[in-house]
């Protein structure tokens, strides 16, 4: 029963996590059809924030790197995609590229790529005892962070105008513009709800390593891609079960190889990946909204 607790708690903070980025990767994809890799630069500009803020209370620290990834992401829209909005998905995914390399390159150009050590609050160091199982602070606080991120998310999505008119975009771009719907308000609030999921995907993904590098969202991204996949692209609600799930089977496949082959655990498991997709291609949930626009 303890080993099982200690492997719920670990895969729920990791899977959370992915949950966290999945979900604002799906939520861009939906009403823009855009694959942004350029995504990962929010997560790394939240540990950079995170350094320049060393000193300040912690949770206005956690605001900054919240409402400074939002910000930065409807800069984004603004600047790049939402000139282009209308290019076809080709273009959007070139252009994020473009994004990402080119603000690794002015980082590596100002700060460098060695790793920056980030001072982390007593709370997120060290474990806690519960029932006899030791639980990383980091994980524990994760966890209980992911769960209200979501629950808000899910809140803003649901129950208020902003949100109906994303949910509307997502599902049918072309008629909500024909009933009158403008897009670029709807957009910016896409981008600026993304951007602050990976505000708070930043900050406690960065707590497990305490280290903040140029590139450090980059095998984030690559991971919240599989799982978007996974749980079905265009679906808010699969790409939060692919997280959710992806972080379960890593998990679990670090608690049950042996030592011999752990070192394998990604290859086994973007190999279970492919045996997956290969039994339902269309994910997790498939919606309507996965059709292409004209």
């Amino acid at each position: 029963m303890q080993d099982f607790l200690q492997f719920a708690v670990n895969a729920l903070a990791m899977g959370g996590t992915y949950a966290l980025v999945t979900l604002g990767l799906a939520l861009l994809f939906s009403v823009m059809r855009l694959i942004n890799f350029a995504y990962g630069v929010l997560i790394t500009a939240g540990g950079y924030i995170m350094l320049l803020t060393t000193g300040m209370p912690w949770i206005l620290q956690a605001a900054l790197i919240i409402v400074g990834a939002a910000l930065l992401s409807v800069l984004m829209e603004r600047v790049a995609f939402g000139p282009i909005r209308g290019a076809d998905g080709n273009t959007l995914l070139i252009t994020s590229f473009a994004i990402s390399y080119l603000v690794q390159s002015v980082l590596f150009t100002t700060v460098g790529s060695r790793p920056r050590a980030l001072v982390m609050p007593d709370f997120l160091t060290g474990s806690l005892s519960l029932g006899g199982v030791s639980i990383d602070r980091a994980d524990a606080a994760t966890i209980v962070a992911v769960a209200l991120a979501l629950a808000a998310t899910s809140a803003i999505l649901k129950w208020t105008t902003v949100g109906l008119r994303v949910r509307a975009v997502a599902e049918d771009f072309t008629m909500t513009q024909l009933i009158g719907v403008k897009p670029g308000p709807v957009l910016a609030l896409s981008f600026a709800l993304s951007g602050a999921l990976a505000g708070v995907a930043s900050l406690f993904y960065l707590a497990k390593g305490a280290l903040v590098t140029p590139t450090i969202g980059n095998e984030l991204i690559l991971i919240a891609f599989v799982a978007i996949v996974i749980g079905g692209m265009g679906s808010l609600l699969g790409a939060t079960l692919g997280g959710l799930l992806l972080g379960f089977l890593s998990s679990g496949l670090q608690a049950v190889l042996p030592l011999g082959v752990v070192q394998y655990r990604d290859a086994i498991l973007f190999g279970l990946v492919i045996v997956m997709l290969l039994v339902r291609p269309q994910g997790l949930v498939a919606l309507k909204g996965n059709k292409e626009r004209v």
